[in-house]
């Protein structure tokens, strides 16, 4: 029997092990030191709420996924019809294929065609290694087609901080902003974060707080790289998620949809653009035609065991 992820690949290496998956390049396990340091699912489950998928050709939602771009005016299939949405892109569900798998290593690749509201060929490809820094995933994409194509790029893990629900946890997220969400998600404004409750700058805990946000303006070390730490105060243990510069945003979710029990785990989402980025243009990427300079993208993101 065919597990509903599909093929699984296993890797290990500096303490940590993980599983990738074939359905969507997911993130199924991440552990260290036996430990999980994301909330996974079990082999004979297919991902939950986006557990440990990736986002590409866009992350978070489009609104009535319906956009405009170069002039030429689109319409992709709703993913999310109670809201109205097209929602986290095209290959998350598909059989991505091994291109490489080692000890500590394993790269997947998935072409994804022109379709119906996406009529740009690109290349996607996906790299997770492990070393005693933890994990780091490097998503490159590259445009076949002989036009520009729009394109973003994101990922769901759930990180872990030991037994929930989230509300004991510490969570030190280094963002100065707030995109404010409408009723169906999607932003209608932004705020700063400094004298409200989603001020998570300092570590505090979660508490009570219902988070499915969208943070910006993220302070970041001399090499770029911002991290968030979600941590159990009482153990000292958790993950820490680190982007590199080309991911400007995080979305944040305290698992309370789609969660049975609720908030066991705390999503923290790497994002190159905003929600409904399609529509707005805001920290969109254009892919030039195939063969340009600029025809592809490869961003990174990781995470780390917090002792």
């Amino acid at each position: 029997m065919t597990a509903p992820s599909g093929d699984q690949f296993e890797i290990a290496g500096g303490g940590y092990r993980a599983v990738v998956t074939e359905s969507g390049a997911t993130l199924r396990v991440l552990e260290y030191a036996g430990r999980p340091v994301l909330h996974g699912f079990a082999e004979d489950e297919m991902s939950g709420a986006g557990r440990g998928q990736l986002l590409v050709p866009w992350p978070n939602r489009i609104r009535d996924g319906r956009y405009t771009f170069e002039g030429r005016e689109l319409q992709l299939g709703l993913t999310e019809p109670s809201r109205g949405n097209a929602s986290h892109g095209l290959a998350r569900w598909a059989a991505w294929t091994p291109e490489e798998h080692a000890a500590s290593s394993v790269s997947l690749g998935y072409r994804l065609m022109a379709q119906s509201g996406y009529p740009w060929t690109v290349d996607l490809h996906v790299l997770y290694d492990l070393s005693a820094d933890g994990l780091t995933v490097t998503q490159t994409a590259t445009n076949l087609s002989d036009r520009p194509a729009p394109y973003a790029s994101g990922a769901h893990p759930y990180l872990s901080a030991g037994e929930g629900p989230v509300d004991g946890w510490e969570l030190t997220l280094p963002a100065s902003i707030r995109l404010l969400p409408d009723e169906r998600l999607l932003p209608a404004g932004e705020e700063d974060v400094e004298g409200t409750a989603y001020d998570f700058r300092v570590a505090r805990p979660v508490r009570d707080s219902r988070l499915d946000d969208a943070f910006g303006r993220l302070a970041r070390d001399d090499d770029g790289v911002a991290t968030t730490l979600v941590r159990d105060p009482a153990t000292g243990r958790g993950a820490a998620l680190w982007v590199d510069r080309h991911h400007p945003w995080l979305m944040v979710f305290s698992a309370d949809d789609g969660w049975d029990p609720p908030r066991q785990a705390l999503a923290v989402e790497p994002m190159t653009a905003p929600p409904d980025a399609f529509r707005s243009g805001r920290d969109l990427l254009t892919l030039a035609p195939a063969g340009e300079p600029g025809d592809e993208a490869s961003v990174s993101w990781g995470i780390r065991a917090l002792e």
